[in-house]
């Protein structure tokens, strides 16, 4: 028997949020991943996908919105006042683009995403950004929630290898490969790249 998706089997929509209609949304891609304790595997790859992500959106009036998390100053993770929550460059905001601050993985809890997004007049959501496994995740189900049609955007995101609780270790290909099937059963279209919109 072929399996099937729970969105293929209801007959879901199965192509990309369309450009005149989504908003993007871009999670975390602080330095903290890039040049911190928490460097992704595959970072730069996935940084050069994003910023060809937001070349497209810019090129086509898709309006961008920039999430970062912080913790509390002096914190070893995410500490605002530090370098390492910057922004990378090569996907900087330009002037116009908000920047959403959260404290929490999931986008939406105690932030104001859901009035900007909506904002915009858009429809549909493509999220991308780190980690896959955390923030990317929770925001793409808290949006479908908000009853957004989600577009995850999956060489533009990545995750870490990390501890099973057993001894062993799950690397981040096993994880990011588990973590986008698993959104895209029932929650969100998934594509590979920008190229999905060309």
């Amino acid at each position: 028997m072929t399996s099937k998706t729970l969105r293929q089997i209801v007959g879901a929509p199965s192509h990309p949020a369309p450009l005149d209609r989504a908003v993007l949304v871009l999670i975390d891609l602080q330095r903290e991943y890039t040049d911190g304790a928490l460097r992704l595997s595959g970072v730069d790859a996935a940084v050069g996908q994003a910023a060809a992500l937001l070349e497209l959106a810019r090129a086509n009036g898709v309006p961008v919105i920039h999430i970062v998390h912080h913790t509390a100053p002096g914190a070893p993770l995410f500490d605002p006042a530090g370098p390492l929550a910057e922004i990378i460059p090569a996907v900087a905001p330009r002037d116009g683009e908000p920047v959403v601050v959260k404290r929490l993985a999931n986008a939406f809890a105690g932030t104001d995403l859901e009035a900007v997004a909506r904002g915009t007049g858009r429809s549909e959501m493509i999220v991308a950004g780190f980690m896959t496994h955390n923030c990317v995740s929770s925001t793409a189900r808290s949006a479908v929630d908000h009853g957004w049609r989600v577009t995850v955007v999956a060489a533009a995101t990545a995750t870490r290898d990390l501890p099973d609780g057993r001894g062993g270790v799950v690397s981040a290909a096993d994880i990011q490969r588990g973590v986008l099937t698993g959104l895209s059963d029932s929650l969100a279209v998934v594509v590979e790249d920008a190229r999905a919109w060309r």
